[in-house]
């Protein structure tokens, strides 16, 4: 038997990113303090490192970037489809020449590996902005109306786990509907967005027309709650998505929440095995478990549970946990201090509740925010680790003999964003994905995205659709409706 070997450290270079000691909010056009001089520290959790300074926006500056955008609207609104459409292909064109350095700061902040940011995030990002730049000029065909009219002031609060892809889901349908915007990205990721704002500026974007503020929790109910914003668009935790449901209740402004989720990936006996476990890595280690709609409850038939688990421990065993700005990584650091205790505490739930836990051998890095690829089996519908959402690396394993238990199984969840099924059989395939109360349900893989196709998700895991023709609709009001000019 030959010997096995190991990977050479394969680093991308630090060198193609140039962090500035702080930055500024980015209010109409032009990057400006904190009215009240407060800034917060962005850290990179691998290394744990200070990466910059960052404004905190408080109430007065949030009020000064919904009137710059409100300012701009006039505008911007009223500029023809093609026109806008120009802006959209020219930022989408920058965000693609700037990749490398987009990609190397995504995981310098967020902690997701190189590989990922490199060939997943960035492609995407740039793919919205030319998608929706296609339909600036086409909305009367979009099926919302003859001449549908955008919103007005698009208040957006964007996550930390993909930070520049949820601002390019957010931004590029706001703006190629003619709406104008004022983004808050999540206080552990500000940077991309930042990079964002020069981008802007770079692509000639008209001032006010996208507006930055950074800040934490208190800075996005200031966004929300404001009286002059007209749309508000969320991707983040349940939780907090209740809160923004009780905020805007009684209002007039639209509304759509992307929220938590518990997906099932389902694996029957037919499956071709390698191909399924690929799938449920993918489903649940991509960007270290930091998915919405990552695959966190594995449902398999019980026939094939055992040569399964084996073949998924067997990979599990080959992949690198390190550096994200290794080409070689495969799954990086956690977010922050506050979400590894979130994980650690569940996990150990999961124990004390009778689950039994497995991971292989992993020498974690001795600074940053680190935690191993993880499955439990002996899973029950009953524990903490099967019914709340972890937002890590953690998979948990339970098994089922028929289709009918695994849609009862898979649908006993108070989340419905996404689903997996993997079988041979094409009419099991729409049989399932017809009974699943899930917005997105995948067949024969996970985690697959394309600017042209909806999601969102049912229940718990929120309202509203996001990409394809489907994300226009939020931006826009009937013909008969004209957006508030005030």
């Amino acid at each position: 038997m030959s010997p096995a070997f190991d990977y050479a450290p394969a680093p991308e270079s630090r060198a193609v990113v140039d962090i500035a000691p702080s930055y500024g909010l980015f209010i109409d056009g032009e990057f400006t303090e904190a009215a009240d001089g407060k800034v917060f520290k962005t850290v990179s959790p691998s290394s744990e490192e200070v990466l910059s300074e960052v404004a905190q926006a408080s109430t007065e500056d949030v009020d000064r970037a919904v009137g710059a955008a409100r300012k701009a609207f006039t505008a911007w609104s009223a500029l023809p489809g093609a026109e806008r459409a120009k802006y959209l292909f020219r930022i989408a064109r920058i965000i693609q020449e700037r990749s490398r350095e987009l990609a190397v700061l995504e995981s310098l902040d967020n902690g997701k590996p190189i590989r990922e940011s490199r060939d997943a995030d960035l492609p995407l990002v740039a793919a919205h902005f030319f998608y929706y730049a296609g339909w600036a000029d086409k909305l009367s065909y979009a099926g919302y109306g003859a001449d549908p009219r955008p919103l007005g002031v698009a208040g957006q609060v964007i996550p930390w786990n993909f930070p520049l892809l949820m601002l390019a889901w957010k931004i590029a349908p706001a703006l190629a509907a003619g709406n104008t915007v004022v983004l808050k990205p999540a206080e552990t990721t500000p940077l991309s967005a930042l990079f964002f704002a020069d981008i802007c500026r770079q692509a000639g974007l008209p001032r006010g027309v996208v507006n930055i503020i950074t800040g934490d929790g208190t800075t996005g109910a200031a966004l929300v709650g404001h009286d002059g914003i007209d749309k508000v668009a969320f991707t983040g935790s349940t939780e907090v998505g209740k809160a923004i449901a009780r905020t805007v209740a009684g209002t007039d402004k639209k509304v759509t929440l992307e929220l938590g989720g518990k997906a099932a990936n389902i694996v029957f006996d037919d499956a071709p095995v390698d191909q399924a476990v690929e799938g449920i890595v993918n489903g649940i280690f991509f960007n270290q478990g930091h998915v919405c709609c990552a695959g966190s409850r594995l449902l398999v038939q019980e026939s094939v549970a055992e040569e399964l688990l084996d073949a998924l421990k067997r990979r599990m065993r080959t992949l690198r946990v390190g550096d994200p700005l290794d080409k070689n990584t495969d799954i990086g650091a956690i977010n922050s201090a506050e979400q590894l205790a979130r994980i650690r505490a569940l996990t150990e739930a999961g124990e004390a509740e009778g689950a039994e836990r497995w991971a292989p051998a992993c020498e974690l890095p001795s600074s940053g925010y680190w935690f191993p690829p993880t499955l439990f089996t002996g899973v029950t519908q009953a524990h903490r680790i099967a019914r709340e959402e972890i937002f890590g690396p953690v998979l948990s394993v339970l098994t089922f003999r028929t289709p009918a238990e695994a849609v009862e199984k898979a649908n006993n969840t108070p989340y419905g964003l996404s689903a997996g099924i993997w079988t041979e059989k094409g009419s099991r395939i729409l049989w399932m994905a017809d009974q699943l109360r899930a917005g997105v349900v995948w067949a024969n893989t996970f985690n697959k995205f394309d600017p042209a196709s909806p999601f969102g998700g049912y229940k718990e895991s929120g309202f509203g659709r996001e990409g394809g023709r489907h994300g226009l609709e939020a931006y826009l009001a009937p013909s008969s409706r004209k957006a508030t000019e005030s």
